[in-house]
């Protein structure tokens, strides 16, 4: 067994050292058990010669990969050092029996306070490919994120080339100032939070920045060959456009399901998303260097980012060329930050592999349809006092009008004890209470209802869930991330979504299965899942301006008949709010 040259952070070294130790003995191979310890404390970072006290985990920034095979059982020991309350959620994880470790706060539990711990014990079951895992409370995840890497099983392979080598591609959103306190003004005031000074790949902003060339991540690559590039977006309030110069990449999965490969010179990459590509590298020293490139898609009407991360793509030099200073760097070509068609037609070419050994079990037939809408809206300010958002509100947003509260303890405790008097109500509307032109001219009144409320699905339900942006306060697309879950995407399409016409058009053979998938600006989005998974699930907008107004509620899935298919009890250490 070759151990794969997999990426370049300062740990990956060591970790992966002891996997391949590890990977020599026949008795492992039904999946082990892997151990990690996450010290979550402060950290000081200097970016466009601003320095600021961040949170990280284990002084790493972007923090340490999580590395597993398909089939392991992985166990991370949080302690928190700090004064925030802390959670850690693992983005894409299934969490099969296991919704304790989801993760993300007031939902599957209380956060971890200050000089305590909790600890994660999960199973990776039938998934292998790039994940991520970042903080999920507040804003923290703006600095505290890193990769999953789920490797294949032993003695399998990727159904696609073997790359020369494995390196994660993390993006990320640099603020000079902290971004709680970015946020919590937003919520006083009512007002669109101030945006982001950088996007930054693995951590470092790069040349197109004030005070910032030292700081430029460089992939240093040999002529032909192909190496595997792991994409993850962990921006917190941004999709991103990505390019190298002159370059073409070949996507092969995504959220960890593969794909039938396509090439593309542009690719389009949302919060929470993760997008595995090949990149082949030209058959000869080029003489040049090149830019790779990441700026923000944006359909909004408020401010946004507007600025460009770029990292080199530097070639190894053939051993008679002594100086690299004089070479040409090339600049790829970003689409426009509104580009919307380019959008549409780039996540249309995402179809699953579909193949005997890794199926696209689409639900044929749908138990329970939904038809939600996500977008923005208002709250009315508050007495005595003035408010800086839309006509002197403030900014909210909802799903089916309802913009969710966060509980003051755990849904999933409530719910696993019997207790949700007062704490949630299952009466969350499965359509809109008041339909209008979802997409036309928004209505007069943009006032959101505010409330926890929850959908109740019985174990085994087959869901299509309708997801229609709205145009109030501007049409915009959202990136719908749903916990516990795969999804298909069965059907997309602009305007208003026709119940009547749009189905004959879904694609229920090869759709594209993923965690995140975003709502189009001005459109609608058709998924199907099965509830298969008994727990509460959040599902939310990953821009986390929205998610942090509102757009955000939970599916309680009941248990099961069958011993296996019931949530167990909560592990002895889990955090009291």
């Amino acid at each position: 067994m070759s151990c794969p040259n997999v990426p370049s952070f300062a740990s990956m070294g060591a970790l992966f050292f002891g996997l391949c130790v590890l990977s020599l003995s026949p008795e492992f191979a039904v999946g082990i058990t892997r151990h990690y310890t996450f010290n979550v404390d402060y950290h000081n970072v200097t970016r466009l010669c601003h320095t600021r006290s961040i949170l990280s985990v284990n002084g790493q920034f972007p923090g340490p990969p999580l590395v597993a095979r398909e089939g392991d059982q992985v166990i991370v020991k949080l302690v928190n050092h700090v004064t925030n309350n802390v959670t850690i959620h693992w983005h894409g994880v299934r969490q099969l029996g296991s919704a304790w470790a989801d993760g993300p706060a007031y939902v599957t539990q209380c956060p971890i306070q200050t000089g305590q711990t909790y600890t994660y014990n999960f199973t990776i079951t039938g998934q292998r490919g790039t994940l991520l895992w970042h903080a999920h409370i507040s804003w923290l995840r703006s600095t505290l994120y890193g990769p999953i890497i789920i490797l294949p099983k032993r003695n399998e392979s990727y159904p696609y080339e073997k790359p020369h080598k494995e390196i994660p591609i993390i993006f990320g959103e640099w603020f000079n100032v902290d971004p709680e306190a970015v946020i919590s003004q937003a919520l006083q005031t009512g007002a669109g939070p101030n945006v982001s000074d950088a996007y930054t790949i693995n951590g470092l902003p790069g040349p197109l920045y004030n005070c910032s060339s030292k700081d430029t991540y460089k992939l240093k690559v040999k002529p032909g060959k192909t190496y595997l590039l792991r994409l993850i977006n962990a921006a917190l309030n941004d999709e991103l456009f990505f390019s190298i110069a002159n370059h073409t990449l070949i996507i092969v999965e995504t959220d960890a399901v593969y794909l039938k490969p396509f090439e593309t010179d542009t690719l389009l990459i949302a919060p929470g998303q993760t997008l595995n590509v090949l990149l082949k590298t030209k058959p000869s020293f080029p003489n040049a260097s090149f830019f790779m490139a990441a700026s923000p898609y944006f359909t909004g009407s408020g401010s946004f980012d507007n600025s460009t991360v770029a990292g080199i793509l530097e070639y190894k030099h053939p051993s008679h060329y002594s100086a690299s200073k004089n070479l040409t760097l090339f600049k790829p070509t970003l689409p426009l930050f509104n580009a919307t068609n380019f959008v549409a037609n780039f996540t249309g070419k995402f179809r699953s592999l579909a193949n005997a050994k890794f199926p696209a079990n689409v639900p044929q037939t749908v138990d329970r349809k939904f038809f939600f809408t996500v977008g923005l809206g208002s709250n009315p300010c508050p007495q005595n006092t003035t408010c800086q958002g839309p006509n002197g509100s403030k900014f909210a947003a909802s799903i089916n009008n309802v913009s969710f509260a966060l509980p003051s303890i755990a849904l999933l405790q409530a719910h696993f004890f019997g207790k949700s008097n007062g704490v949630y109500t299952t009466d969350f509307p499965t359509q809109p209470l008041v339909q209008f032109n979802y997409t036309g001219t928004p209505p007069n009144n943009t006032h959101v209802s505010n409330g926890t409320r929850a959908v109740v699905l019985r174990f085994n339900t087959s869901v299509e869930l309708v997801l229609q942006d709205t145009s109030i306060l501007g049409a915009e697309s959202h990136p719908l991330h749903l916990h516990g879950f795969n999804f298909f995407v069965v059907g997309q399409g602009f305007g208003n979504y026709d119940p009547n016409k749009d189905p004959a058009k879904f694609n229920l053979v090869d759709p594209v299965e993923r965690n995140t998938a975003g709502v189009p600006a001005g459109g609608w989005l058709a998924i199907r899942f099965l509830s298969d998974n008994p727990g509460v699930w959040f599902m939310h907008c990953h821009l986390d301006v929205h998610t942090s107004w509102g757009l955000r509620m939970a599916w309680v899935v009941l248990d099961g008949p069958e011993p296996n298919q019931k949530l167990p009890p909560p592990p002895s250490d889990l955090p009291k709010c």
